[in-house]
């Protein structure tokens, strides 16, 4: 027990104690989650950028580091000695107060550290938070605890990113490769449930579901134990009634719409869609290889397989959506229709991929950013993106929830991106 339990109440103290261990080992389960998802990586793996909007998995696992070290032990630990100086310039990502930074596109020129040299950062940054979740004053320990909470939740992020951003490399590799091959059904749960794959969910036929017209709460309640600050405050908003697919659009049902000529027809498409669709090539959802065969190959993190008609379609841009809406004599959803019948728990396939939606990424009315240095996580993101909801199969288990909001610019492909369809009722 640290020294400044002992002073407490007997009960206080107890609690005080439960607590820290509690957060104790919530750190070290999620640190060790993101070393395990590089395990399978080379070191040639990890340090080569596929795109500016990538980064390499070892800039991943030192940056997540440097979020502890700088947001945290700098802050909070009386004494603490940073690992390398140069570290702060090498991975803020783009937190402005905190100083100058390694330009995002460039990250993939960093051969030094090694992916050993960042594994040992990441030891230093373990132990020092080890350290001060065991004995920090109550004060530094209660002023920290929300920063730690954030810390592991935008460690979940970079844990996605990973996934997302080394098959992103992984495809562009001409011999295909394996990040790690598909678990066996005799492999157990736990294996099994790290599966950076959709799951077939879409083999029902598609439902609609009538949704009333009214006045719904959106956002983070009061009892929810993390929420970010982009998800507050909640405030009540008005719906008109509509309907919602029962689950997800499915790769069977995307295929009639690329063989109907779907990627052809201009009048399917939004403008800046139809010019993405011209520069950039587009005929098929990203990863999706003709092969010659009767269905496309689709290239996963288990290595190149066929297209299975029943699993949600994914790596979808905002514009292949929306014109799949459109083809289909739909739309997409709302944010807010979404997060009110999902809050009811009446959608399926919720969780297998991150389902676009028509809103922009704006501020809820009254919102007010983290302060602090932390003030810069969600708020200046806040123009030219569209939200995303519901999470994937590479999000980590129990870091989404119905007032989770993602976003991504709507050309972005490369994450695990599908949608819902929606319609008005008239």
């Amino acid at each position: 027990m640290s020294l400044h339990a002992t002073a407490l109440q007997p009960s206080a103290a107890a609690a005080d104690f439960a607590l820290r261990t509690a957060w104790r080992r919530r750190f070290q389960a999620v640190r060790g989650s993101s070393v395990q998802l590089a395990a399978p990586l080379s070191a040639e793996d990890q340090c080569v950028q596929s795109m500016p909007d990538a980064s390499p998995t070892k800039w991943h696992l030192a940056h997540t580091s440097w979020f502890f070290e700088t947001v945290v032990l700098q802050a909070h630990q009386p004494g603490y000695h940073v690992h390398d100086e140069g570290y702060a310039f090498l991975f803020n990502s783009y937190y402005e107060s905190l100083g100058p930074r390694h330009p995002r596109a460039q990250r993939g020129l960093l051969t030094r550290p090694s992916s050993e040299e960042v594994l040992q950062y990441r030891r230093h940054v373990d132990e020092a938070m080890i350290g001060f979740m065991r004995s920090a004053e109550p004060a530094a320990w209660s002023t920290a605890l929300p920063l730690i909470a954030l810390g592991l939740q935008h460690e979940q992020q970079h844990q996605e990113l990973m996934l997302t951003d080394v098959k992103h490399l992984l495809s562009l590799n001409p011999l295909r490769p394996v990040y790690r091959r598909a678990p066996q059904q005799d492999e157990g749960a736990a294996f099994a449930a790290r599966r950076p794959h959709p799951r077939a969910v879409c083999a029902a036929p598609l439902r609609w579901l009538e949704r009333p017209d009214g006045v719904v709460q959106i956002g983070a309640t009061a009892e929810q134990p993390f929420a970010f600050d982009n998800e507050t405050p909640r405030h009540r908003v008005l719906l008109r009634a509509h309907q919602l697919a029962s689950r997800p659009v499915s790769g069977g049902e995307f295929l009639d719409f690329v063989r109907d000529g779907g990627y052809r027809r201009p009048e399917l498409w939004l403008s800046d869609g139809w010019a993405a669709v011209q520069q950039q090539g587009w005929d098929a959802p990203l990863y999706w290889i003709e092969s010659g065969a009767p269905l496309p190959q689709v290239f996963t993190l288990h290595g190149p397989q066929p297209l299975a008609l029943d699993e949600p379609v994914c790596h979808l841009s905002f514009y292949e959506a929306a014109a799949y809406a459109a083809w289909a004599g739909a739309r997409l959803p709302t944010e807010f229709e979404w997060e009110a019948a999902a809050a009811e728990g009446v959608l399926g396939g919720v969780g297998e991929v991150w389902e676009w939606t028509r809103s922009s990424y704006d501020p809820y009315p009254g919102f007010r950013p983290l302060a602090g240095a932390v003030a810069e996580y969600n708020g200046k993101f806040m123009v030219g993106q569209l939200v995303l909801r519901g999470g994937s199969c590479a999000t980590p288990s129990g870091h989404a929830r119905p007032s989770y909001r993602n976003f991504f610019a709507p050309g972005a492909r490369w994450q695990f991106s599908g949608l819902r369809l929606a319609k008005d009722i008239e």
